[in-house]
């Protein structure tokens, strides 16, 4: 009996060693969940906070985290300037009760961009109204061709925001992890 117990004891340690390992979160590792809210380039600002749900990495290591993170760096769209959206991460709650601070970056995500279609053609209507009228003064036909081009062509650098959907898939490439220790509760 006095062996067993010993043997007993040696084994439940050697079963936990997996679940230490796999615990582990690697530089490489590919993080996926859903983004909880919505998050645009117009509206957005730094320091922004943003939360992730149903992470899991690909192996199925780690499932059912939440991941943390915020918006560290947004630019607003406007005349030839693109909408820009950087979201950061901060931190990874595992579900067995593991936090982890975390360096990663957002590497898939759907992001919407309205389409400039609308403002195009309303710009060449628009530059054509306008190129007719003045063209009219100075005695020339060609102003409402001028008129559109130039109208088409301004709206044309009229770049749009960017939006991440609430519920959105994001896949994140983890940096670097670090595990926190975790307090007593």
């Amino acid at each position: 009996m006095t062996r067993t117990l010993p043997t007993l004891l040696a084994a439940a340690a050697l079963a936990l060693v997996p679940l230490a390992v796999s615990a582990q979160i690697s530089p490489g590792t590919d993080l996926s969940g859903s983004i909880n809210q919505s998050v645009d380039s117009k509206n957005a600002v730094v320091g922004q906070q943003v939360t992730f749900s149903n992470v899991h990495s690909i192996d199925n290591k780690i499932t059912g985290a939440t991941m943390y993170g915020h918006v560290c760096d947004v630019q607003s769209a406007s005349q030839g300037r693109a909408g820009k959206l950087q979201i950061c991460l901060d931190t990874l709650h595992t579900r067995s009760g593991n936090s982890y601070a975390l360096d990663g970056r957002v590497v898939g995500a759907q992001v919407n961009t309205k389409s400039n279609v609308g403002n195009e053609v309303a710009g060449a209507v628009g530059g054509m109204i306008v190129g007719n009228i003045l063209g009219k003064r100075l005695g020339t036909n060609a102003g409402g061709l001028l008129g559109a081009a130039g109208g088409f062509l301004y709206a044309k650098n009229a770049k749009q925001n960017v939006t991440i959907p609430a519920n959105t898939p994001v896949t994140v490439q983890v940096l670097s992890a670090r595990r926190q220790a975790t307090r007593p509760g």
